[in-house]
């Protein structure tokens, strides 16, 4: 491969060095930020020399070159543009920066919600589950007894991330906005302190206490705010913004005390005494706004809202959902979003499963049938990217059923008592009416399917992608002298082993689009279970990037190792590298450690991506799935 090549073909594809804000590279791809993405012509980085993949995501234009490829290409591109080399989080800055108010309040509400969610996923699963229990022993379907420790116990669990949900939502929002997040978490208690009157009491026995404030000004509430969500952010985004400033004038002898003192009364103060009240009426307004809107007759609201959802998925603006999800547990004690957003993952995960099954093209059958399992599982982003917006009559027949889908919802009335999962799973937030949320599903997974089976494919997508026959050989002509078989085509069939202990999942599991499609090779992902990652072979390392290592192996394969989905923005953060690029290896030699629970707490998954960067060497990649320890046979390779 030619690299100059390489570099020339994307500055002049991107508009020259002009254009560049900043460049850096991971273990696949150039990561770029573009000033004006108009001067960007897709269709020839697409067909530059080398490239795998483009596309844009988080700020970033991405392109797509492998593993042991991108550094060398990216050293290329540097010196050909006379462009100053960034870190990744230099790129990820000028992303953030790069993007419109609306879409970094996006961004943060994502980087504030997505880490709190797996502790209101439990929370609302056993809510749903002591509701159903309850349920069934009210009506006489079945006998417990409500006195064991058990069912006490799980009674007094079931709603604990929801009493305390400001003070997670505090704790994560000073992460966020650059803060102490330990004196954010003391703002969250401050706002549910147990001297306040519980704000699910206000409902049936009004306000018992007012209090003067600003010298006898005007009159608050003493109300605590449980179930509220825009009070809190705003309240830490305060309390960083003073500590900040505090740091940066008070002497150090004294930072220690006078910053985190005068930072929790003057944020606390201002807390209760204005911006709670101010933004709670706010935040009701929304949630009764949105409430309304659902609510429309005949469910055309939500008829509507159902079939945008999966598009507000594509421009990244679902992350808001969570707010509307809380406020609405907090006011209702039930969320009426979730069933619409459920009914339109489902949706999508049907319409790629019909292209799946209607075309003949392997790889398309092999790409969309686990990116529909996915989305039936809640995670679309494999079947929305990967198979539905690329015909894009699959996608709008997975809106017309999430709409359908939606509208059956609205007008039932169906809610759930948690947020954070939707699909087959969601059942477990609705186990109070599961059969309206089967119907529901239902509903919307077939019109779905039935619309993406009849139109969603033209007809020579359906047909298989065959390749021009090779031109036949004139038998006058003097035969050409076959080339000698390479080693790796006349030996056995290949096993790779397990390079980790864990959970072996499809790519699409990654949600990631560039693994689900396989554009870097095919391969398998595992959920780790232990952060190690050990040699699957004898082989000499290729490429090492904290988060990720290509191996060459003495066996002929050349494999991409990925720890994580976008870890490379965790600048090597919780990640503990044990070898150097060039070095040799032996099979169950350490490669690399990792923190599992500071890559989740930091918002990042940790499912780890086996990639054969080589996969055209192979007739064939066979995966096993299921339950795997290091060293057990994980992928087989067939000549």
């Amino acid at each position: 491969m030619d690299y100059q090549k390489a570099a020339k073909d994307v500055l002049t594809a991107i508009g020259g060095k002009e254009n560049v804000v900043s460049a850096a590279h991971c273990a696949t791809r150039l990561r770029l930020v573009i000033a004006d993405n108009k001067k960007v012509n897709k269709q020839a980085l697409e067909n530059g020399e080398g490239v795998k993949g483009v596309f844009e995501a988080q700020g970033q234009l991405q392109i797509i070159f492998g593993t042991g490829i991108v550094n060398k290409v990216f050293d290329a591109f540097v010196k050909e543009g006379g462009i100053t080399a960034g870190s990744k989080e230099d790129v990820k800055a000028a992303a953030a920066q790069k993007g419109n108010w609306f879409q970094r309040f996006i961004k943060t509400l994502g980087d504030i919600f997505v880490p709190i969610i797996p502790a209101i996923v439990a929370s609302g699963f056993l809510m749903g589950i002591m509701d159903a229990l309850n349920f069934m022993n009210n009506n006489g379907f079945a006998h417990i007894d409500t006195g064991s420790s058990i069912y006490v116990f799980a009674t007094l669990f079931a709603n604990t991330a929801y009493t305390f949900l400001p003070i997670l939502i505090a704790y994560s929002a000073a992460k966020v906005f650059g803060g102490n997040p330990y004196l954010g978490a003391v703002i969250g208690m401050i706002m549910i302190h147990p001297n306040l009157q519980n704000a699910w009491t206000v409902a049936t026995d009004g306000v018992q206490t007012m209090q003067p404030v600003f010298g006898g000004l005007y009159e608050i509430p003493l109300v605590g705010y449980q179930g509220h969500v825009i009070p809190v952010m705003i309240a830490v985004w305060l309390m960083c913004f003073i500590e900040k400033r505090l740091h940066k004038v008070v002497p150090p002898m004294f930072d220690l005390f006078v910053t985190p003192l005068v930072s929790v009364f003057v944020t606390g103060y201002l807390t209760l005494a204005a911006i709670g009240p101010v933004f709670t009426t706010i935040e009701t307004h929304i949630i009764n706004g949105i409430q309304w809107l659902i609510a429309i007759p005949f469910g055309l609201g939500s008829f509507v809202m159902g079939g945008l959802y999966a598009t507000t998925v594509v421009s990244g603006i679902h992350h808001m959902y969570t707010i509307i999800d809380l406020g609405q547990l907090g006011t209702y004690g039930l969320t009426y979003w979730l069933p619409l957003a459920s009914a339109a993952n489902v949706a999508q995960g049907a319409a790629a499963l019909a292209v799946a099954l209607r075309t003949r093209d392997k790889k398309l059958k092999s790409m969309a049938l686990p990116a529909s399992l996915s989305a039936f599982m809640g995670i679309t982003e494999p079947a929305i990217f990967g198979v539905n917006l690329r015909f894009l009559r699959p996608f709008i027949a997975g809106s017309i059923g999430g709409a359908c889908g939606a509208l059956y919802a609205s007008i039932v009335g169906l809610g759930a008592t948690g947020t954070g999962v939707t699909g087959i799973f969601g059942i477990l937030l609705h186990l109070h009416r599961p059969v309206q949320y089967i119907i529901a599903m239902l509903i919307a997974a077939a019109v779905a399917f039935v619309l993406s089976w009849l139109f969603g494919l033209k007809p020579e997508q359906i047909q298989p992608q065959t390749a021009p026959a090779a031109p036949q050989q004139s038998s006058e002509s003097t035969p050409a002298v076959k080339a000698a078989p390479k080693a790796a085509e006349i030996a056995n069939d290949l096993t790779i082993t397990a390079p980790l202990t864990g959970n072996a999942v499809s790519l699409t599991e990654t949600g990631d689009e560039t693994f689900a499609q396989e554009v870097l090779g095919p391969g398998i992902a595992i959920e780790p279970t232990v952060g190690k990652v050990v040699a699957p072979c004898d082989a000499t390392i290729s490429a090492q990037m904290g988060h990720a290592v290509g191996l060459s192996c003495d066996n002929g394969a050349e494999l991409l190792i990925h720890v994580g989905v976008d870890t490379v923005e965790l600048g090597g953060k919780y990640f503990n590298g044990s070898v150097t690029e060039g070095q040799r290896v032996k099979a169950g030699d350490t490669l690399l450690t990792f923190d599992m629970d500071g890559i989740r707490a930091a918002g990042y998954k940790t499912i780890t991506a086996i990639i054969v960067a080589n996969g055209e060497d192979f007739a064939s990649v066979d995966r096993h799935f299921g339950t795997v320890q290091v060293g057990d046979q994980l992928l087989t390779l067939r000549r």
